[in-house]
């Protein structure tokens, strides 16, 4: 009975089913962004203290090989947007438990930050990365100056420059 579907159909139905795939990918992408992190200098960085600022969140874990690249990127993303409106930070997924396995102190993070230059934030458990969509670690958010997401980037390649691929993203909506 099924055997002989209509080509139109089955094409009808792939279409409409891309289109609707799209406009869920658009609507998560225009959507306003509420967050609030604490960052390992005891102070609290929410999305209203930034709505005038393009912002660049580096989703990753210590533990994590491609860690090193991704603060070094951030950090030279960080320098040079410097007084251009551009705020960035390095996120951590890492738990504040210490029974987890994945337990990382303020005070580890804060080596981490003085070693890259970085500002940390702390997302224990990755809770608000999974709100702004980030499925993977290492990832970037771009937020723009009305508060809603304007790019991701979910994975890292080892050799390319992150501030580099990033900066194309942001001279355009600065």
């Amino acid at each position: 009975m099924f055997t002989r579907i209509p080509r139109a159909v089955i094409i009808t139905s792939f279409l409409t089913a891309i289109m609707v795939a799209a406009s869920i990918s658009a609507w998560a992408q225009d959507r306003p962004t509420e967050f609030s992190f604490r960052a390992i200098d005891g102070g609290t960085v929410t999305s209203e203290s930034l709505r005038s600022k393009v912002v660049v969140l580096a989703f990753g874990a210590s533990w994590l090989p491609l860690t090193r690249n991704e603060m070094e990127g951030i950090k030279k993303l960080a320098d040079q947007y410097t007084g251009r409106g551009v705020a960035a930070y390095w996120v951590s997924t890492d738990s504040e438990n210490p029974k987890s396995k994945n337990f990382v102190s303020d005070d580890e993070l804060r080596g981490l930050a003085q070693k890259y230059k970085v500002s940390v934030l702390r997302d224990p458990e990755g809770v608000i990365s999974k709100r702004l969509g980030v499925d993977q670690l290492p990832s970037v958010v771009i937020i723009d100056k009305q508060g809603t997401i304007s790019g991701t980037a979910g994975g890292l390649d080892p050799k390319a420059d992150l501030a580099k691929q990033l900066a194309g993203r942001l001279d355009k909506i600065l």
